[in-house]
């Protein structure tokens, strides 16, 4: 009884050793090997550097406050952006939870906001994390970008379009903007301006 017992369970315990060995190492490792030889960019998370430092990922978002930066989506993710607590807010148009954040983050757009204000300036993604925003809502923040830095609105605007990424294959997705390399490239025009000044 004890033999057979042996003879039955020794074939399922070798082809659980094979397919965890196969499965749970072989096969990560050559993806993550394929990963790193073709897009070790993209493998690594997509980060930004500059200077030696990691400053961000393509990715995520970040919190920009200061009206001389390009603001992005609110964020229900945690504290903001906090890529450990992704998601919604998983509120309802119905909420007054949202509408006083919506509320909110209009009064946060300030004064000097003219018409209709894009959606994505006041309403979290899915994941909270998105970095983009549409083109519609960089251009609804360059006046106030232009006199935070004292630029011109022209010389801003015509950064986003620059900024502006297209969809995948000219159909998938839609036309939009990442705010941190927008605003890395804001920072780097506007020192390229104060040297040129001097």
């Amino acid at each position: 009884m004890l033999k057979d017992f042996t003879t039955a369970i020794r074939p399922a315990l070798v082809l659980t050793a094979l397919f965890a060995l196969l499965l749970g190492v072989a096969y990560p490792a050559l993806l993550t090997a394929i990963g790193q030889a073709l897009f070790p960019a993209q493998a690594n998370g997509s980060l930004i550097r500059e200077q030696g430092r990691i400053v961000g990922s393509e990715l995520i978002g970040q919190a920009f406050a200061s009206p001389r930066y390009f603001h992005g989506r609110p964020s229900a993710a945690g504290k903001g952006y906090d890529p450990t607590a992704s998601g919604g807010s998983n509120l309802g148009p119905a909420s007054r939870a949202l509408v006083a954040r919506v509320k909110s983050d209009l009064a946060a757009l300030g004064p000097d906001r003219h018409g209709t204000v894009p959606a994505d300036l006041v309403t979290a993604s899915a994941s909270g994390l998105d970095p983009h925003i549409s083109p519609e809502a960089a251009e609804a923040q360059v006046a106030r970008v232009a006199a935070a830095r004292a630029m011109s609105a022209r010389q801003i605007s015509g950064l986003v379009k620059q900024q502006t990424e297209m969809p995948l294959l000219g159909i998938l997705g839609e036309p939009r903007v990442n705010v941190l390399l927008l605003n890395r490239a804001l920072d780097r025009l506007h020192l390229a301006g104060a040297q040129a000044a001097r």
